[in-house]
């Protein structure tokens, strides 16, 4: 069985301090994984518009948003300029290629893309994209290979412009592996969509979240997303009893790339992407619908 680990970079502080650390980590488990950059600015302080979108002062009340981003992370964007996440963190960036780990893409711009991306157009989305894998290869001198879209929140044009770039990516929330559809129209490169509940989606809902999230992985392969700035900062204690437990289940812990290629490409399922919900997270996200027949 194959559980693919998949680190969302969205900040300066998750880049510089963050993933050092679990690159540490992830060795010292034997683990592989997959570490998606934002390439851009980081203009995490103008998230705080989010404040009347429905359940999201509940989820920043469970996960002490100032503890984990930092006040400075918090003014980014606005009463601090934003500072350019590709520019400053490309060393460490470079670092993680250099351990051994899969770099992709997450974003241009993550407040940007998460806020804005469901009601743009072909021109904005491919505008955004573009950037960020410009960006990748001023970086790591190389064309990225998969892309995972930031807060997994994502559009048809972007699906269109991945199935022309990219082997795979992994922008939404399902059960398993997919072509995708949008609209009954096969676009898009196949999807390995997470399968998992976030640490931040179950803290203050669930008494031990690690043995939670071990019960809900059970059989078959999965994707779980972790972030930098959490799982890479303050939550780093509870990953490293999951992975510890994951192993213990018989896991092996792989990138993205890993379990791509163990896949039979053809035979996978044809869903619908569509706008739905997850607990524990605030708004809408891009989710897998049910298998057509």
């Amino acid at each position: 069985m194959k559980l693919a680990l998949k680190i969302d970079v969205d900040t300066l502080r998750g880049t510089q301090g963050g993933v050092p650390r679990l690159v540490q980590l992830l060795k010292k488990h034997g683990a592989g994984a997959t570490f998606l950059f934002s390439m851009g600015p980081d203009h995490t302080g103008r998230a705080l518009r989010r404040v009347f979108r429905k359940d999201f002062l509940k989820k920043v009340s469970r996960t002490s948003v100032v503890e984990h981003y930092g006040v400075r992370t918090l003014l980014y964007g606005t009463l601090l300029p934003g500072p350019d996440i590709g520019r400053r963190g490309a060393h460490a960036m470079r670092a993680v290629r250099e351990a051994g780990f899969e770099v992709g893409v997450h974003c241009w711009d993550h407040v940007r893309w998460q806020d804005d991306v469901t009601r743009r157009d072909a021109d904005w989305t491919e505008r955004e994209m573009q950037r960020a894998c410009d960006r990748f290869e001023e970086v790591f001198k190389a064309q990225p290979q998969t892309w995972g879209a930031a807060g997994w929140q994502l559009n048809r044009h972007a699906a269109w412009y991945e199935e022309r770039h990219f082997a795979y990516a992994s922008d939404t929330r399902g059960a398993g592996p997919f072509r995708p559809l949008w609209d009954g129209v096969a676009i898009g490169c196949p999807q390995l969509p997470t399968t998992l509940p976030t640490l931040d989606e179950l803290l203050g809902l669930q008494d031990d979240v690690v043995q939670h999230l071990l019960l809900r992985t059970g059989d078959g392969d999965h994707v779980f997303t972790a972030h930098a700035e959490l799982e890479g900062g303050k939550l780093m204690p509870l990953f490293d009893s999951l992975l510890a437990g994951w192993k213990a289940q018989g896991y092996e812990l792989v990138a993205l790339e890993n379990l791509y290629r163990a896949l039979d490409v053809e035979r996978l399922p044809r869903c619908e992407v569509v706008q739905g919900t997850v607990p524990g997270r605030s708004g809408t996200l891009a989710v897998q619908q049910e298998a057509r027949a």
